[in-house]
Order: C-alpha cells, then structure tokens, then sequence
C-alpha cells in the first residue's frame, strides 16, 4: 500500500480552547510517528473559532520540537495572504531548526473570509491571479545565493524545502505539471474534479530539477472506530461543523449526535453527502476496504487522512485504526 499521512486543522472542541487543540495536535502527531505515518501537516485558516491552526509556521514548529522523524509541513500556506519573502524566511528557519522534516504545501485560495482576507492583505487587491508568478519567486528564494543578488532570503537560500501544490480543481493540477511539483488534491471536502485533475497532473507533468515523475497526493476523511454505528457518530460532529460553515455561523467542533435528523434540512443533507462523498466512515474492516478501493481507483502514490473528532481518545482510536489497516492490506 502507498505511504499514509495525516492533515490535522487543530480541531477546537466545543468547550474547549486553542492552547488544548494544540496540544492535542502535537499528542496526535507523536502518535502518527510512532505508527509509522510519514507526513503531518496543518492547514491555514483564519477567522474561524474552531480551528487553531492559523499561524500555520508557528504550529509546524511546535510539532517538529515535540516529535523527531515524521515530516511536518503546511497543507497549506494560502500563498495569497503572504509576501514570498516572508514565507521563504519562515520555511527557511524551519527548516534550519528541523533539517530534512519540513514540507511547504501551498495553495491559491485565502482560506478565510472576505473579510478576514482584506484584513490579511491590508488593503491590497487580490493576488490571487498571481499565484504562478509567487510559486516561482518562492522557488527562487530557496536557490543557492548569487554574488550580486539584491536580496535573499536568510535562513532559506540554498536550503532544500519541498514545494507542493494543494487544489481541488485543475488550475493547481496544471500548475504542478508544468513546473515539475508534486501534487496534492483536496478531495476530503472537494471531489467534484479529483479524477480529472488528477490525470491532467499525470498528462501534462514536465521533469524538473525537484521531481523526475508525478508524484500525486489526495486527501480523504476517514473516520474509524470499532464498529460501524460508532464511527457513524464520531462522523456527525464535522457534518454539524459543515452545516454550521454554509449556513454563515461557523463555530467551535461540535460533540457527536445519535442521529443527524432534524439537525439539517434535506438540502443541507444533500451538500454534506456530496461534499464528503469520498469519507470512508467505518470499522477496522470496512475503513480497509475503503482505503483499498480509493487507492485502486485514484492511483494515487501517497494518501493523507484527516479527522475532525470531538472526543480526543476517539480520535487516536481512528488513526490507529487506520494506521493499522494499511498494515494489514
């Protein structure tokens, strides 16, 4: 089976506290190591009170202190709400502290709100429509420094940080192709184009310097537990959360419920089930067969699963789960 990874927003529980997210990011992350998952990335979001992960540098660096071989990265930096510059300076001191463990996943959208994104760029027009222009200017910022250069970044040129491209459509897809990247899709909440980005990547890939073949990436819910009827009900806590989002009142991570009737109108229901129509929600059995039939049909050469749980143990228990069914395929 491909490599396993996990994408963790630092859930905040309803009740709880950011400082207790993080913790439970980095307590999860031990874990994730010592069962023998390779990545842990966390997500940039802003303006959302149940995610902890905004000052996505800042939490990458409290999970690589607090763990010593798995790889940490973003998935990832919103390139739009940042000057390359700063970003090369912090992937660069990252990747200083933590040599060879850092990745810089990074993606075009601002991960917020119109609001929070003006607030976030100051009053600057969207960069959006720059973002291959960025991702090349950032590349260079990680080249070994030329005598008469008139700026670089420092900690960060010469140092070896990979860049991937995240999306769920196909411009990142393309974009990945054309300058030799690896490639991750956002399939956990947005699978309309997964296939088809997925083969315009494989299609349209030039070798670079970085990466001689494709290297594709998708990330994917899974939510395990011992038995089906227990992971259908750790699952009800991020259809809550979505319903929540679309509905304009986004909030802390919501306990489970028996049952999601009355919870959501049956339009409501339909766009949760689309938008998560890849989740793999089971027992031990079940999430392995799910595992299985995603990686056979997608091809894809390394899997990152993410789980918004309420009740941290629960949350362990999955991962392992997962963790333990990749072993066993």
């Amino acid at each position: 089976m491909v490599p396993l990874s996990i994408l963790d927003l630092s859930p905040i529980a309803e009740g709880g506290t950011a400082a207790q997210a993080l913790a439970r990011s980095l307590d999860l992350a031990r874990h994730a190591e010592k069962w023998g998952y390779r990545r842990f990335w966390v997500a940039e979001h802003h303006n959302m009170p149940g995610i902890a992960s905004a000052a996505t540098a800042v939490v990458i660096g409290h999970i690589a202190a607090g763990t010593s071989s798995i790889r940490v990265g973003s998935g990832g930096i919103m390139l739009p709400n940042h000057s390359t510059l700063s970003v090369a300076e912090q992937f660069g001191t990252l990747e200083s502290l933590f040599p060879g463990r850092i990745d810089l996943g990074l993606g075009r959208a601002p991960g917020t709100d119109q609001v929070a994104a003006r607030a976030l760029r100051r009053g600057h027009a969207d960069t959006s429509d720059s973002f291959p222009q960025d991702v090349m200017e950032l590349q260079a910022f990680f080249r070994p420094f030329v005598q008469g250069q008139a700026l670089r970044a420092v900690p960060g040129a010469g140092l070896s940080v990979p860049i991937w491209l995240l999306g769920s459509s196909l411009f990142s897809a393309q974009l990945a192709a054309a300058l030799g990247l690896p490639f991750a899709f956002a399939s956990h909440f947005a699978p309309d184009l997964l296939g088809e980005a997925l083969d315009v990547y494989r299609g349209e890939f030039r070798p670079s310097a970085s990466l001689k073949e494709p290297y594709a990436m998708a990330a994917v819910a899974v939510y395990a537990a011992d038995t089906d009827a227990q992971a259908s009900r750790l699952f009800t806590s991020l259809q809550q959360s979505f319903v929540n989002l679309r509905r304009g009142t986004p909030g802390q991570l919501p306990p489970p419920v028996d049952s999601m009737d009355g919870l959501w109108t049956d339009f409501e229901k339909a766009g949760v089930t689309q938008a998560f129509r890849e989740a793999i929600v089971g027992s031990p059995g079940a999430v392995r067969r799910g595992i299985g039939e995603f990686v056979r049909r997608t091809r894809v050469d390394e899997l990152m699963v993410t789980a918004a749980i309420f009740d941290h143990a629960a949350r362990l228990r999955s991962f392992e789960i997962v963790a333990q069914a990749m072993d066993g395929a």
